[in-house]
């Protein structure tokens, strides 16, 4: 488990003012960590990784056996920030019949037709069971901010004012509203890679075969609005930052980074819910007695 200073300097404050030139994309730990080698940095993150997936598996046994809550992981990135890999090697412990993984492309002409939400609400993972977003409704204030033509044709043209932005804001935090009042946790991540290391990443995908398939032009594209992005992803992190559902900011320039504090923000929130698993009521116990007399009997 990490030292709560530690996930405290990812987590956004509600209220105060958000600037991403303030998270440091390439945060590698404490100063005591920084006087370790590569290899002892890994073997280190390895062990506390491999420590928080044991809790995360014993916890989402309990979230489904209790019943009571249900857990939204919502993963927002640029390209090549390593959201695939962050859910791989975070949930990898976890039983595949609990978590359950949405990714979300381009609206179809059948969503365009629905609120923004509409498409979003109908994957919301039930109680008992841990859903995770990659990308989620953030796009449409994303994606769509920076490209303004993917908004579509539908919308009223008095419906898209100078407020425009500020009113999806506002649906997304009564929607996260809503769904915290009903038991749902919902947990917030930024995965904030840096442009060089996007460069990088993208770099090797390109001269690796076994990474071709990878690398779509698209994504260099979307490359060259990088700085659009930054502000759209600054406004919306620091509009929708809640107690109820807080972003975090998690440094993505080192996996190991991303990875184990993704998971222990997870194993965290789920160890605070006071998770147990269901008592038998009096009348059934005796009835449990009688099978297993029976099961004994049989020789």
């Amino acid at each position: 488990m990490l030292d709560k200073a530690i996930i405290d300097r990812f987590r956004v404050e509600p209220g105060a003012k958000f600037r991403l030139k303030d998270h440091d994309p390439a945060w590698a730990g404490t100063d005591e960590l920084a006087e370790l080698s590569k290899d002892e940095l890994k073997e280190r993150a390895r062990a506390v990784l491999d420590a928080t997936q044991a809790d995360l598996a014993e916890a989402q046994e309990l979230l489904y056996a209790d019943d009571r809550y249900a857990v939204l992981v919502v993963l927002q990135a640029m390209d090549a920030a390593g959201k695939d890999g962050t859910i791989k090697h975070v949930m990898s412990g976890v039983n595949p019949q609990g978590c359950q993984v949405y990714s979300f492309k381009q609206p179809t002409a059948k969503e365009f037709d629905h609120t923004f939400l509409w498409r979003y609400t109908r994957c919301l993972p039930e109680r008992g069971r841990i859903g995770i977003f990659n990308r989620s409704y953030y796009e449409d204030v994303l994606v769509a901010k920076v490209h303004p033509d993917r908004l579509g044709t539908q919308l009223p043209d008095d419906k898209v004012g100078k407020k425009f932005w500020d009113h999806r804001h506002d649906d997304i935090n009564a929607l996260e509203r809503h769904l915290v009042r009903n038991g749902t946790v919902v947990l917030k991540f930024f995965l904030n890679v840096s442009k060089d290391e996007q460069k990088r990443r993208f770099l090797k995908r390109l001269d690796r075969p076994e990474k071709n398939w990878k690398f779509s032009p698209a994504d260099l594209a979307e490359r060259g609005y990088w700085d659009e992005y930054m502000d759209a992803y600054e406004s919306a992190i620091g509009q929708t930052s809640t107690d109820r559902a807080p972003w975090y900011v998690v440094p993505a320039d080192h996996k190991w980074v991303t990875r184990v504090v993704v998971a222990d923000v997870l194993a965290t929130a789920l160890r605070g819910l006071g998770l147990r698993f269901p008592e038998v009521p009096e009348d059934r116990r005796a009835g449990l007695a009688e099978a297993r007399r029976r099961l004994l009997a049989e020789g």
